[in-house]
């Protein structure tokens, strides 16, 4: 009696000491892990048909917004948006680079999916700050400097680039340090900087050199700037400049600690 005792008590010490004995699974709970299963893949299924099989979430409609001097119909040409193809599958970021590419009067471009089956375009455009005459025509230049357009017949208000910047000008020294492109943006920079008052009676901005920038207003007046450089700073001067002197005709902020005008 007492051996199998001792026998018995070291079998159910083994068993303890090895691994968890595994529970078989019962009839009812397999049968509904299998309908669980079975009930997962066949909605992963139907939402994939769903979205790449099924006639309802296909592009049909393509919407553009934002527009001012582009057309819708010039927007979507530029898009080439895959009318047709599943919503999910179009790829919106090309859509943006190929507007981007296309049209350069685009400055940023928002791609949406509408669902159940638009695209929504809504382009912010370029602005011209500057116009450079090129023949009989205009090129538009932006605030970043970005020339973007040409056009036939200048924008009102906007005034017009005049540079002397050619190789054999005395600003030439001045061309080969900057570029023409860094030249151009310093103009950009001083038109931004300009007191609303100012820049709408702009008419000209000539450059000559990096530091040497004048505009021309209506009625004849002029006013030296000279670099865009402390462009806050020369907008608080030349408006109490003119309001010092309304009747002057020239006016000098580039050193805006020392302004002077004159002319009457």
């Amino acid at each position: 009696m007492a051996g199998s005792a001792t026998a018995e008590r070291g079998a159910r010490q083994q068993e303890s000491s090895g691994p968890p004995l595994v529970r078989r699974l019962g009839p009812r709970r397999l049968r509904t892990i299998i309908i669980i299963a079975l009930a997962v893949v066949l909605l992963g299924a139907g939402v994939t048909w769903l979205l790449y099989g099924s006639q309802w979430l296909r592009v049909d409609r393509v919407s553009v917004s934002g527009t001012a001097v582009l057309t819708p119909a010039q927007v979507r040409e530029a898009a080439a948006v895959p009318v047709g193809s599943p919503l999910v599958s179009v790829d919106t970021g090309a859509i943006e680079e190929r507007l981007r590419a296309e049209l350069r009067r685009v400055d940023s471009v928002e791609v949406t999916r509408s669902w159940p089956d638009g695209i929504g375009l809504k382009v912010t455009e370029r602005t011209p700050v500057l116009l450079v005459r090129k023949g009989r025509n205009f090129v538009e230049v932006d605030d970043e400097g970005v020339r973007f357009a040409t056009v036939s017949r200048a924008p009102k208000g906007v005034p017009l680039l005049e540079s002397e910047l050619s190789p054999a000008s005395s600003a030439s020294a001045s061309l080969r340090r900057f570029g023409e492109d860094r030249l151009v943006r310093e103009a950009v920079r001083t038109v931004g900087s300009l007191p609303p008052a100012v820049a709408r009676d702009t008419r000209v901005v000539k450059v000559r050199s990096y530091d040497d920038i004048s505009l021309e207003l209506s009625g004849g007046r002029t006013v030296a700037w000279g670099s865009a450089e402390d462009g806050a700073a020369k907008s608080r001067t030349i408006l109490a400049l003119m309001k010092a002197s309304p009747g002057a005709r020239h006016f000098d902020v580039s050193v805006p600690t020392a302004p002077a005008s004159a002319g009457s």
